[in-house]
């Protein structure tokens, strides 16, 4: 049954990694936001399973980084409806949330290190793009360089949640 469910998660990171860069390329308001409420969904039932996973472990710490990051998650999903301009409330409480998540995940020594590494580095900037945004720099979920340069950096860490995943099963 664990298999299943480590399964099931590494297809909702993949999901929610595919569909959420997809997302900050498409131009239409209505397709942006229906690939991101897939890109969401995907990431909450996974790192909802995943939270389950490592506490079943005993793994207190990411299993609490994957329960922040549903609760990150959720927050974007929430203000994702409401279009670019009226969601960055919620998107700055939700990226505030994946980078805490992302530390308390990376600090452990249970991913290999360039998956902590690449979990620290989208820490880091999504960090900074929330603090630029308190401090009065415009900010929407698709801006460059920020917050955009995190998204290929949270990828390459589901990447490399969805290869411990799959390398466990054998």
């Amino acid at each position: 049954m664990r298999s299943t469910l480590d399964t099931v998660a590494a297809i909702g990171l993949a999901i929610g990694g595919a569909f959420g860069l997809a997302g900050t390329f498409v131009a239409s308001d209505a397709l942006r936001e229906t690939v991101w409420a897939i890109d969401g969904v995907a990431l909450v039932v996974a790192a909802a399973l995943l939270t389950m996973k490592y506490q079943r472990q005993g793994n207190d710490c990411v299993a609490a980084g994957f329960l922040t990051f549903v609760a990150g998650e959720s927050l974007l999903l929430a203000g994702n409806a409401a279009g670019l301009q009226a969601s960055v409330p919620s998107y700055l409480g939700g990226i505030s949330l994946w980078a805490a998540a992302l530390v308390l995940i990376s600090a452990p020594k249970t991913f290999a290190l360039w998956v902590r590494l690449t979990g620290f580095i989208a820490a880091a900037l999504f960090a900074v793009s929330v603090f630029s945004a308190l401090w009065g720099m415009p900010l929407l979920p698709t801006s460059a360089p920020l917050p955009a340069l995190g998204y290929p950096f949270l990828v390459l860490t589901f990447a490399g949640w969805i290869w411990t995943l799959i390398k466990s099963e054998r």
